[in-house]
């Protein structure tokens, strides 16, 4: 796949979903991380009504002390593009059931850029995540330092990482031959049954060959690896910059280890209490409108993509696309694109505004295609059918992603096991989103896990202070879902930019929203109250 901001790890990133179940939290403050050498600099934002009390936890962080003061040993990247860009790795050790510490254990792989100045300088580690749950985050420093001021980048070591059963770090592998889940589920009662039966499948191979190990593998397993690595990077605290799914990461560390935290960045926040499937279907209306805002755009422009000359047209045009395709798939790039498979291009395709020239021309390329005309795919277009359609070890790995992001989504709640419920959601969902509602309401795997959570889910409300930057056009996680997010985190100060994107910080043009993020690192301080960054620009038409 391509490895812009806007499509690296793409598929993990826009599967930023879980099912939920219902339930509080309790606090796990390690006695064994309160031990660790402290951080440089003096400045504390901890409150001491940081987090409420995790009474429905199951697991105590004891006897992990052999953990928690492992020895890191820092050396080149397997990637020699991370090498390249300064950024080290290492090896960390941590428990597969940390009820169980004694028994079998997993091998993760983080990532560091050191900060770039002094001792009297520095004033920590900053821990990220980059979303998913499934993004591969070992980049995610070298990312975060290209956005940072030369006085930000010289206080904060930034930490990556693969999370458990992810990458580098004893990545799980079911042998999934394509995407269940993230397709639509057509027009027919056979092409529903299809997806619904793959769906079924691919929780079947996943126990088949891991079984009980996959409860192991939730946001709150994942949040206290963070805590391990956290100890055994010798830091009393830590700072945390999460996008996406890693904004739920965030909140949950937080929530588990409020007074392990020091400052906290959400970029692109889904609300925690939708963190589920009903987050998913949110993301249909989201999508149906990116499209109607496309329209608009490539409606006046017809003379140059000819996909229609009013809104309602290049609309038409897109959904007779699809229709098309279920009767007659589009042949491009030695790919056939089907019903199921063509809205995956398009939600994708409508993440950024500033891509609405590309979107507009991949559009006419598939149009072109499907009439049979002889096309040649985009960097983009062909990035995206390699996710889809090449999954297996020797190509793009997709199919080995995948399986990391189910093992999350199904080890973090539950979701419906019964086929009938998604299609009856499919047909309440296509007259007002007929390109988008079969893709957002398709069954999904976990329906069919056999494995159930071992814990309920983390229940955030907290007055921790946090940063929180969420775009109005959010195709992924809504405005109105980072909302939610908001909410929960009534510490939290809001910074709104009114454009159409995901993975604000990393990924789009905005000076204030820039800088928002380096003055709260800087300083600590908060806005004193919400507010709304304007657009830097129109978006771009080239």
């Amino acid at each position: 796949m391509s490895t812009t901001p806007r499509t690296l790890s793409a598929v993990a990133v826009a599967l930023a979903v879980a099912a939920g179940v219902t339930g509080c939290a309790t606090s796990e403050d390690s006695p064994a991380g309160a031990s660790a050498s402290g951080t440089n600099g003096s400045r504390t934002v901890a409150s001491t009504n940081a987090a409420s009390a995790d009474a429905a936890s199951t697991i105590t962080m004891k006897g992990l002390d052999r953990f928690y003061h492992q020895r890191l040993d820092w050396g080149p990247c397997k990637d020699p593009d991370l090498t390249k860009t300064g950024t080290q790795c290492a090896s960390v050790t941590v428990p597969l059931d940390y009820a169980a510490p004694k028994g079998p254990t997993l091998s993760l792989t983080v990532s560091r850029l050191k900060a770039t100045g002094t001792d009297r300088e520095r004033r920590g580690i900053l821990q990220t995540n980059p979303g998913g749950p499934g993004g591969h985050g070992l980049g995610m420093p070298a990312q975060l330092r290209a956005k940072m001021t030369p006085r930000v980048a010289a206080a904060y070591d930034v930490i990556g990482m693969d999370t458990r059963g992810l990458g580098e770090s004893s990545p799980l592998d079911c042998g999934l031959d394509g995407i269940s889940w993230f397709r639509g589920a057509g027009f027919d009662r056979a092409s529903f049954d299809r997806v619904a039966q793959k769906s079924a499948d691919d929780a079947r191979k996943c126990d088949a060959k891991y079984g009980d190990r996959l409860a192991h593998y939730s946001t709150r397993n994942i949040a206290r690896d963070v805590d391990v690595i956290r100890g055994a990077l010798g830091e009393r605290r830590t700072s945390w910059f999460g996008q996406s799914y890693g904004t739920y990461l965030g909140v949950v560390y937080a929530q588990m280890f409020p007074r392990k935290v020091d400052r906290l960045v959400l970029d692109s926040a889904m609300n925690p209490r939708d963190y589920g499937l009903r987050m998913f279907q949110a993301m249909g209306p989201a999508n149906e409108k990116a499209l109607d805002d496309l329209a608009r755009w490539a409606a006046p422009r017809d003379g140059e993509y000819h996909l229609g000359k009013t809104p309602a047209a290049v609309r038409a045009t897109v959904e007779n696309l699809v229709r098309r395709s279920a009767n007659r798939p589009i042949e491009v790039g030695g790919d056939r694109l089907d019903h199921e498979s063509l809205p995956f291009v398009l939600y994708f395709l409508g993440t950024d505004d500033v891509d609405n020239a590309e979107y507009a021309r991949t559009l006419r390329l598939l149009v072109d295609a499907a009439a049979g005309r002889p096309v040649e795919p985009s960097q983009r277009l062909k990035g995206l059918l390699d996710a889809m359609f090449r999954t297996g070890p020797q190509e793009t790995g997709t199919g080995r992603d995948y399986a990391s992001t189910l093992a999350v989504l199904c080890a973090d709640g539950t979701a419906p096991g019964d086929a009938e419920w998604y299609r009856k959601a499919i047909e309440k969902a296509r007259p007002k989103q007929p390109v988008f509602g079969p893709f957002h309401n398709a069954p999904m795997p976990c329906g069919w896990w056999k494995q159930k959570p071992r814990e309920q889910r983390t229940e955030i409300d907290n007055a921790l202070p946090a940063l929180q930057i969420q775009a109005t056009g959010d195709t992924r996680t809504t405005y109105e879902q980072g909302l939610g997010m908001h909410r929960a985190m009534r510490g939290s100060k809001l910074v709104t930019v009114p454009v159409r994107t995901h993975a604000v910080f990393v990924g789009y043009p905005n000076a204030c929203a820039d800088k928002a993020v380096n003055d709260y690192l800087l300083t600590g301080e908060l806005p004193t109250e919400d507010y709304t960054c304007p657009r830097d620009q129109a978006p771009n038409h080239s």
